[in-house]
């Protein structure tokens, strides 16, 4: 839809990833997919983790060049096999992006007490814009699906998200099995006290 900002240009961090950044400690390796220009990756990397921001694009990952904690890598990550197959990550971070056959790989590569935070569009989203295509767009509780029997869920969203630009949305934060029991919560915004 013409008129709303484009969420993907936005350099301020997602408020569910800040909401939640509290999972993941200092020190920790996160890997930042379809880091675009890099807004996570420079959110975690300034609260001392060590990040890896991976996206396609050579032009969006050069602007992370030489950003201290942000080891910056172009890879196609929908082409060959994934290219983290051997490394392990204490934080997985996804927004704005889908891609269904990196959700194995993905929970393959995550410390079994590590962080996983998503945010992507779902069903639903045609009607306020663009993505539309269904490919793009997550099915009804597909990220609770994803984490059963795989990651403990501390928290969920589905639906219309309003504000600037409206928009159908699926929210999950969610740690390893290893990691102990209970997680601490976040402060809750001001609407939920």
């Amino acid at each position: 839809m013409t008129g709303h900002p484009d969420p993907h240009a936005s350099d301020e961090p997602s408020p569910w990833v800040v909401r939640f950044a509290s999972l993941i400690p200092s020190g920790a390796r996160v890997l930042d997919v379809a880091s675009g220009r890099g807004r996570h990756a420079r959110f975690f990397a300034s609260r001392g983790a060590r990040v890896v921001a991976a996206d396609h694009d050579p032009a969006t990952q050069a602007t992370l060049a030489g950003v201290p904690g942000i080891d910056v890598r172009v890879v196609d990550l929908e082409a060959g096999p994934w290219p983290f197959e051997t490394e392990r990550f204490d934080a997985i971070v996804v927004v704005h992006y889908l891609h269904r056959a990196l959700f194995a790989p993905l929970l393959a590569s995550l410390a079994p007490d590590g962080v996983v935070l998503y945010e992507t569009f779902a069903a639903g989203n045609a009607a306020f814009g663009r993505p539309s295509n269904p490919d793009f767009l997550l099915l009804p509780h597909e990220l609770l699906e994803l984490a059963r029997g795989a990651l403990t869920v501390v928290a969920f969203e589905q639906g219309l998200a309003r504000g600037d630009r409206p928009a159908v949305i699926q929210r999950i934060a969610a740690v390893g099995r290893e990691r102990p029991w209970p997680p601490p919560l976040p402060d809750a915004p001001q609407s939920f006290r």
